[in-house]
């Protein structure tokens, strides 16, 4: 859209269609901190509130720990005042990267920062500090906090849960800073503090075809941080599904055989309704299976997750789409004492659903458990979803921080729920780890 304040032409985002995107722009809270998963939009966001804070006649300082990491913020803010560089209401120095009003102070800045040091040498009504968790503790404690103290200004701190590999480019002693100051403003009373938090699923604006490709090629940790923008200090045994081999049993996507028996695994609910279809193998392997795969091993191939607001005839149409010119040997799904009227009518519109073979929910985890020790269980690794909630199912913690026999927030994996019931339903069989290939045992190590 195209409006004009005091007399300056900007040409700013719909914001609708983001609501992460719209609460950082329009939020008023004096220190505000985001947490995002990589191109979930935060740095556009944070354009567009820069411009807009811009227009109201304050001083804008935005900083990022290398020039790369200011282009998008940059981009941004020379699309928004196009017309205003054009008509000369506003002077641009491409060099500085500055746009200021001349003979004011009304200005906006994008420069490297990483430390103390670096970030010296001006001041703002608005800080913004991206890349956040890559630069030096004393960048915000030393100077960016004593710039702010004379207008009282605002400050915003942007940062993606870092990796391993960014731990290595970070310039802060501690790697976790960042994550703990976002905990500190989580807990924060006084109303200082806003947290926001958003994968970058939650971008309209980006490809999820795109972004399904790069989780892809994603570890189940790397996807948990970068993707979805989770820090949680976790160790191995908190996991529920710590068994799922992803080196092994997260796979590239082939095309599935039509005499491949199908299976489909379903969570019931009006507002968000799921089911995940399984693959059992049979050999020949086709073109593009892993070798090392077995007769009868159970590949997660299609996942369904829409929403709420679909009927029952409108999930069926679904389901009969994905499995058309397949033999579906068996759907299950459902609390077995009190969702029974939901199967009936699934079996009522052509789609009949069982009830889970084993009732009680552990006991469906140990099954699948069960399955993944021996490697029977496998994952196409454009199924985003379903491996997000494998990397992101806990344990609940006691309070000694030892985990105990459920769920933390079981209510979350949808996905989960339907190959709990589904898998549940096979009986794991021993299998010797001399079936595989002595290329695959290589990789296993």
């Amino acid at each position: 859209m195209t409006t004009e304040v005091e007399d300056i032409p900007i040409r700013l985002r719909n914001l609708k269609k983001h609501p992460h995107q719209k609460q950082m722009v329009e939020s008023r809270s004096k220190r505000i901190i985001v947490k995002a998963g990589r191109r979930g939009g935060k740095t556009v966001g944070f354009a567009i509130r820069a411009v807009r804070r811009f227009l109201e006649g304050r001083r804008q300082l935005y900083a990022a720990p290398t020039t790369e990491q200011t282009d998008t913020f940059w981009f941004e803010i020379k699309r928004s005042l196009s017309k205003a560089i054009e008509a000369r209401k506003v002077k641009l120095n491409e060099t500085e990267r500055v746009v200021e009003v001349p003979g004011t102070k009304q200005r906006i800045k994008a420069k490297t920062a990483w430390n103390a040091n670096t970030l010296r040498g001006d001041y703002a009504d608005d800080l913004y500090l991206d890349e956040f968790q890559l630069m030096a503790e004393d960048t915000w404690s030393e100077v960016g906090a004593p710039m702010l103290a004379d207008n009282n200004g605002d400050a915003v701190f942007i940062y993606t849960p870092p990796s391993l590999k960014a731990a290595g480019v970070s310039k802060a002693r501690d790697p976790r800073h960042a994550s703990k100051l976002f905990k500190k403003a989580q807990e924060d009373t006084t109303g200082l503090w806003e947290t926001i938090h958003f994968t970058s699923l939650d971008n309209p604006f980006i490809s999820q075809e795109a972004l399904a490709l790069i989780a892809a090629d994603m570890s189940l940790e790397s996807y948990r941080r970068e993707i979805m923008a989770e820090d949680d200090e976790i160790e191995l045994s908190w996991l529920v599904y710590n068994k799922f081999n992803e080196s092994l049993c997260k796979i590239q996507r082939f095309e599935i055989p039509k005499n491949w028996p199908i299976y489909s695994g379903h969570d019931f609910g009006s507002a968000n309704p799921a089911a995940i279809f399984l693959a059992r193998v049979r050999l020949p392997l086709p073109q593009g299976a892993p070798e090392y795969m077995r007769y009868n091993d159970l590949v997660a191939w299609r996942e369904y997750c829409p929403g709420g607001g679909f009927s029952t005839a409108q999930h069926r149409d679904r389901f009969k789409e994905f499995t058309d010119g397949y033999k579906v040997e068996k759907s299950v799904g459902g609390n077995v004492t009190s969702e029974d009227e939901i199967r009936q009518g699934y079996g009522a519109q052509g789609w009949p659903i069982q009830a889970p073979k084993i009732t009680r929910v552990n006991a469906q985890i140990d099954r699948v458990i069960g399955l993944m020790e021996l490697n029977k269980f496998y994952v196409f690794s454009d199924m985003h979803g379903l491996l997000s909630e494998l990397s992101n199912c806990l344990w609940q913690l006691d309070e000694e921080g030892k985990p105990i026999n459920k769920i933390d927030n079981e209510q979350r994996y949808h996905r989960l729920a339907c190959a709990r019931c589904i898998l549940s339903y096979f009986t794991p069989e021993t299998v010797s780890s001399g079936d595989y290939p002595n290329v695959q045992r290589e990789v296993r190590r």
